[in-house]
């Protein structure tokens, strides 16, 4: 009988045999695991990687449909829209590296006459609808006013309310001065629809042709208390308190805007007119106090 026949050597070639079955078992089971682990980091940095890209991009390019915009634009806006709409230039400029917004704000019945009278304006935000309507009637709005905010009203009293304002009938009691918007700007007549729906009426002190006159009244300690946007409370509530009244919801302003006929920079306030209707626009608009549309 040959060597190769008997039991120790049968036994020798069965172990060799399933030596190397084990070490080939081994070996393909390890570069399976190393090419596993490979195409999981490759997978994971490419993840990771076009995340980031795409987070990047979209933080910093303006919304789809706002257009680009370069050179100068002319704002003509509200009063009350002065600290949302001075932050909403800086990002707007941000986004549109070629455009430079300047912004003039006043009364809106004011601006309105400014733009009517040929003052060189590309865009008019008002805080009326009864306002723009003068600039629309005289041909002065490219296409129809839309409504981008609402603001209400609110009662404006130094620090601490030393006069114990809790309504709009308590401005009428003696001794309490009181500030108003002139009954032709936006928030004098929406002062005298709220002081109507309360039965209350009042001689004021004084009469101002924007918001922001009104409200420095309060804060030069003038007068004991003025109506004003909670908008305009809100940014100055370092010097001044807020007093709410049910009858400011049947004087609710809507804010109108639109790009002129006229504008000299007819694509960048279509692009201006456009960004303030964004997301981005409106969380910072409402962040101040005003309403969604």
């Amino acid at each position: 009988m040959s060597s190769d026949t008997t039991p120790t050597a049968r036994t020798r070639r069965l172990a060799v045999v399933a030596a190397a079955a084990l070490v080939l078992s081994l070996g393909i089971t390890a570069c399976g695991s190393d090419g596993d682990t490979k195409s999981s980091d490759t997978g994971a940095t490419g993840t990771a990687s076009s995340g980031a890209t795409a987070g990047a991009g979209s933080s910093a390019a303006p919304s789809a449909d706002v257009p680009k915009a370069s050179g100068a634009i002319t704002v003509f806006a509200a009063a009350s829209l002065k600290e949302s709409f001075t932050e909403l230039g800086k990002k707007f400029e941000a986004a549109n590296p070629g455009a430079k917004v300047t912004f003039n704000f006043g009364g809106s019945s004011s601006l309105a006459t400014s733009i009517n009278s040929g003052a060189p304006a590309d865009v008019f935000a008002a805080a009326s609808p009864a306002t723009m309507k003068t600039v629309s009637d005289a041909g002065g709005a490219a296409g129809t006013p839309k409504t981008f905010v609402k603001n209400t009203l609110t009662i404006a009293v130094p620090k601490g309310n030393p006069k114990h304002v809790a309504g709009l009938k308590d401005l009428s009691s003696p001794g309490v001065k009181v500030a108003l918007c002139a009954k032709e700007v936006p928030c004098g007549a929406a002062a005298q629809t709220a002081l109507k729906a309360a039965g209350v009426e009042l001689t004021p002190v004084t009469l101002e042709q924007d918001v922001k006159g009104a409200l420095t009244k309060v804060e030069l300690g003038e007068v004991d208390a003025s109506l004003v946007y909670k908008t305009d409370v809100k940014a100055d509530a370092a010097k001044i308190d807020g007093v709410d009244f049910p009858e400011a919801a049947k004087a609710v302003n809507d804010y109108p805007i639109a790009a002129l006929a006229k504008a000299p920079n007819k694509d960048g306030a279509a692009a201006f007119v456009a960004y303030i209707g964004s997301a981005e626009a409106q969380q910072v608009l409402t962040a101040a106090g005003f309403q969604a549309p």
